[in-house]
Formats: C-alpha cells, sequence, structure tokens
C-alpha cells in the first residue's frame, strides 16, 4: 500500500491499530548497535559447547563442519537480509511468511516461534557451567530446586534491564559484546600457546574418523547451526532502527563473518590443544560438562580456566539478553498475526517496549526451567526448527521477488538464486541431522498446520488458505519420510550420495510450488486491507522507514529524542549519553 492510497482509502479499524503500536517503537539503533546486537546472539552458548560436540561428532573433520555450516548461515543472512531492509517491522522474521504465503505457512511459522519459548538453552548453559563449582545446581540430569531459583534470577534480570527500554538495552548490550568478543579471542591465542599438536588432527583414527556423513549430521545434531544462528536479531529489531535498509545488511554480514572465523580459531585450538592422552579411546572417548574450561585445567592454565568459568556466565546471559528482546517483539508479532490475543498487542509510548509481550515471554521461560535438562538435547531440536525458518524465509523472498519485486529493495543482488539455494541447503542441513531428531522435531512443527484450523479467521475460503499453504505440509511430511529411509540414521534403504542428491532434487521442486502458490496468493490478496496482507505489510514498514527519514536529514524523531543512544563502539568508554550523528555511526 503506498502512501497515496494510504490517504485515499483510509486503513480499517485493526491496520489502524497496527500502525499506532508500529508508531510507538523507539527508532534509535544505528550500525554498531544493530552489529553488537547481531553479534551478541550469534556468540552465546554455541561458543562454549560446539567445538567440543563438533570433535567428538566429526573429530578434526568438525572444521570443514563450521565451513559448511558458515556457508550456509551466510546464503540464509542474505535472504534476511534482503527481507530486512526491504520489509523492516518488529517481529519482522515472524510476520513475512504470512505475507507471502498465507496463513498455514503463518500460523505453522508462529507455532515454532511459540516452541522456541519454552526452551531456555542459553539459561541452561549457564547453569551446566556453574554446576563445576555449585553441583547442588543439579538433581541428576535435572536443574535442582535451587538451580531453578537462581536460573529464575538470572531471567529476572535480563527482563529489568529490557523492561526500561532501548537506550538502555542498547548500551548494555554494546558493554557486553566487548567481552564476549575478547574472552574466546583470549582463549584461541591461549590454547595455541599452550601447546600446539598438530598430530591430534591426522590420530585418533585420521581427520575424518566417523566419515563423511559424521562431518554432515555434526552440523546439526552438533549446534554448529545453533551457534551461528543468533544472527537474526537486527531483522527482529528492524522497526526501531534509525535507517533499517542501510545499516541491517552491514551489521548483519559484518557479526556473520566475524562470529564464523572466530568459531572456525576456537574448534582449531580445540583439537589440537588437546593432550594425547584423552583422545586414547578416539574422540567420542572425551567427555567433558564445561569444555573449555576444563580443557584450560588439563593443560596447566587455571587462570583462563577462572575467566572462562566467569564468562560462561557473561557470553550465554548475553545472547539471552538479546534474546530477551527479539523474543519480546516476535510474541508481539504473533499478537499482530492474531496467533495471540490481542491483549499482547501493545507497546508503551514512552518506553517503546512490549511490555506485556516480555512479561508472557517471562513467564514460559519460568514454566520450562523444571524439566531442562542436556544443553545438547535442546540445541539439536532448536537447530532443525530454525532450520524451517530459513526455509520458509527463503520462500518468502522468493514469493515477494515473483510476485511483487517491488516489495523487495534489491540491496542483495542474485537473490533469484540465492533463495533457492538457501531453501535447499536450508533442508539438506535438516536431512543430516538425522532421523531420530527429525522425527520427534518436525511431526511437533507439523501441528501447526492443524493449529491453523482451530484459530483460523473466517473471512476468507478455506480452499484459498489450502491452495497457498499446502506445500509445507508436504515438506514437512516428505522430509521426515526421507530421513526414515534414508542413511543418516534410518534404515538405509537409499545410500550416500544419492539419498541427499534427491532430497535436493525434491526440495527443488517443492520450492517452485511454493513460490508459485505464495505468488498467486499475493495476487489474490492484493488490496485487501487485513492484518495479513501484503498491502499492510507496505504500511507498517513504511512507519520504520518514515521514522528514519528525519534522523538521516539530522532532525531527531520523538522516539529516538526520548531514547538516543551513542551507536559507537566508543560508547562505553563516556560517549553512551551523546546521540549519534546524522548519519549514524
Amino acid at each position: 500500500m503506498s502512501q497515496s492510497v494510504a490517504e485515499a482509502t483510509p486503513p480499517s479499524a485493526d491496520v489502524s491499530e497496527l500502525i499506532v503500536q508500529e508508531k510507538h517503537f523507539h527508532h534509535t539503533l544505528g550500525f554498531w548497535s544493530l552489529t553488537a546486537t547481531s553479534f551478541g546472539g550469534i556468540i552465546g552458548s554455541g561458543w562454549l559447547f560446539g567445538a567440543f560436540y563438533g570433535a567428538q561428532l566429526a573429530g578434526p573433520a568438525a572444521l570443514i563442519s563450521w565451513v559448511i555450516a558458515a556457508v550456509a548461515i551466510a546464503l540464509v543472512s542474505l535472504v534476511l537480509v534482503e527481507l530486512g531492509a526491504s520489509r523492516p517491522e518488529a517481529g519482522g522474521s515472524v510476520r513475512w511468511p504470512l505475507y507471502a504465503n498465507g496463513r498455514i505457512v503463518g500460523t505453522t511459522f508462529g507455532w515454532t516461534v511459540l516452541l522456541g519459548l519454552f526452551t531456555d538453552t542459553e539459561v541452561l548453559a549457564v547453569t551446566q557451567y556453574l554446576s563445576h563449582y555449585w553441583p547442588w545446581l543439579y538433581s541428576g540430569s535435572s536443574l535442582s530446586a535451587s538451580g531453578i531459583g537462581i536460573a529464575a534470577a538470572l531471567e529476572a534480570v535480563l527482563v529489568v534491564l529490557n523492561w526500561f527500554g532501548i537506550r538502555l538495552f542498547a548500551r548494555v548490550n554494546l558493554a557486553v559484546t566487548w567481552v564476549k568478543f575478547i574472552v574466546p579471542a583470549i582463549t584461541v591465542i591461549a590454547l595455541f600457546a599452550s601447546g600446539f599438536h598438530g598430530s591430534n588432527l591426522t590420530s585418533a583414527g585420521g581427520f575424518a574418523p566417523y566419515g563423511g556423513s559424521a562431518i554432515l549430521s555434526a552440523i546439526a545434531s552438533g549446534g554448529l547451526i545453533y551457534a551461528l544462528n543468533g544472527f537474526q536479531p537486527p531483522v527482529d529489531l528492524s522497526g526501531e532502527a534509525r535507517n533499517p535498509r542501510r545499516d541491517i545488511p552491514r551489521a548483519i554480514l559484518l557479526a556473520i563473518a566475524a562470529s564464523a572465523v572466530l568459531y572456525i580459531l576456537l574448534q582449531l585450538a580445540f583439537l589440537v590443544a588437546i593432550p594425547h592422552s584423552l583422545l586414547a579411546h578416539g574422540w567420542r572417548g572425551i567427555s567433558f560438562t564445561s569444555p573449555f574450561g576444563q580443557l584450560a585445567l588439563a593443560v596447566n592454565l587455571g587462570w583462563l580456566s577462572s575467566l572462562l568459568y566467569v564468562d560462561a556466565v557473561i557470553s550465554p546471559s548475553g545472547s539471552e539478553f538479546v534474546g530477551t528482546a527479539e523474543a519480546a517483539r516476535q510474541t508481539y508479532a504473533l499478537a499482530k498475526s492474531r496467533l495471540l490475543p490481542r491483549y499482547f498487542l501493545s507497546v508503551s509510548g514512552k518506553t517503546g517496549v512490549p511490555y506485556r509481550a516480555l512479561l508472557l515471554n517471562f513467564v514460559l521461560g519460568l514454566l520450562v526451567l523444571i524439566p531442562l535438562h542436556s544443553w545438547i538435547t535442546l540445541v539439536t531440536y532448536l537447530s532443525d526448527v530454525f532450520v524451517l525458518t530459513y526455509a520458509v524465509s527463503a520462500v518468502a523472498a522468493g514469493t515477494f521477488r515473483s510476485a511483487a519485486p517491488t516489495r523487495l529493495s534489491g540491496w542483495i543482488p542474485g537473490i533469484k538464486w540465492i533463495a533457492p539455494v538457501s531453501f535447499i541447503l536450508s533442508t539438506e542441513i535438516a536431512y543430516w541431522s538425522g532421523w531420530s531428531n527429525l522425527r520427534v522435531a518436525f511431526p511437533v512443527t507439523l501441528a501447526g498446520v492443524v493449529l491453523f484450523y482451530f484459530v483460523r479467521v473466517k473471512d476468507r475460503p478455506l480452499v484459498d488458505d489450502i491452495k497457498a499453504g499446502a506445500w509445507l505440509a508436504a515438506y514437512l511430511l516428505v522430509l521426515v519420510l526421507f530421513s526414515g529411509i534414508g542413511s543418516f540414521g534410518g534404515q538405509g534403504w537409499i545410500g550416500q550420495p544419492w539419498d541427499s542428491i534427491i532430497v535436493a532434487l525434491v526440495s527443488a521442486g517443492i520450492y517452485w510450488w511454493a513460490v508459485r502458490a505464495g505468488s498467486q496468493h499475493i495476487e489474490a490478496t492484493a488490496g485487501q486491507d487485513v492484518a495479513d496482507s501484503p498491502a499492510v505489510s507496505d504500511a507498517l514498514s513504511a512507519v520504520a522507514v518514515a521514522a528514519a527519514v528525519p534522523a538521516q536529514a539530522g532532525t531527531a524523531t520523538p522516539g529516538a529524542a526520548a531514547s538516543g543512544v551513542a551507536d559507537s563502539p566508543a560508547a562505553t568508554a563516556g560517549e553512551a549519553d551523546k546521540p549519534e550523528g546524522p548519519t549514524g555511526t
């Protein structure tokens, strides 16, 4: 909906409410703040555990797993960068599949977001590391009553820090991000200096002791995709960016590049620092509960071990801090999509914070503390769910490009081929995670299709919704079927590499079907003034873009005046109270 159309045809009451709430957000995040949210989201518990589980699953060949994961994330990020720069909106990652492919896809994707709210992996990582000093945090494999209390207190602190607006959030996160970069860098240098055992890369069964399939399986099952996944916060905070179309692409790409290099160096340092005596039973014989901390002690780096146990609280807490802000916007977006009561469709005009969504997430987080067990168990499930978000986002980008190319900014050249390649690669990663994971994760996700029937708004024929979204149900079922008969934990009826080739070909066909169905959906809903139509996406994106115009001209927006932050690395050195210049930093 262009501005002239919006003025000529007054929006419905529902759409008007969305626009009012969207204008309550404070547009204060510039390039460095957005980069810090992306980097801070990536470097969390993943760096504390990823290298260990990668080595355990694939041996030294985990280095290849990290490269593949980094390439996959880079391709996926290009899709989300294009969407974020073109369609900036609070909780945008939740909304784009709904706009592009209709309510079945939007509801199922929203369901996976809700499931994500029930998994506190970062809090679990903190307690798992702290249990080295405080074993009473756990009773068997679950958190004890005291452990639950500690975890709940940590969650409460993060909610409070998010409560007072984006200005405090940005300043705190920028400071924490510096720590999250410096400590892993010190770890790499110290482990290399402690003794570079290059022979570790070829001993204990060779470079790839568990074969090629283990290299691929480690990407999801070892938590590598999960470790690299946290780059998305700038996308969901795009409705609060000072200049989303300029800063979001640069911020995300810089954060991914820096994180990928850091993770690969951490993996190499872990591999070459392991004492030969610990490899007597191979890489799968290594047993750590606090991998880098215990490794530091094994190589007589007590000071590094102490530093790592402190950072084991800071890094995951920092990621959870960013995740708390992002999840609040996603929950708010779920209310916009009518998957949650409209009570949660509320943003404070004073602070620009969706308080009700923030509190709901806190309560849900408390509910899941009781059954928490292993970090890797939750991460494996979440990795499959994340892969679904990548695939659906790729379809959304392809759909917009096909049916409504003016709704994409064209910031990423080649999106025509990047989107389908991203979809196929995301599908392969999900397939490689193995039958034991997919048989649980994807049927649970498929429940979102059933949920759609009960929550759907009956303002259009059911058959129209089915035509737009049937591809997703078929996609999930086919993927689970191939996983069951394939070579990655399945029956092995189709061996390597033919199973992966067939999955790639089938996913290419489903991508074509999905884009075609989405294009027909956009054409059918063109001009409709309902909360999930592409025209409403235009209106809400226009709010975010319009707010950036005064900032570029040197005039602060109302939100920025109330909540400005310094947006440069110097913010932690006394510059935090000075607003950014006209062009940002």
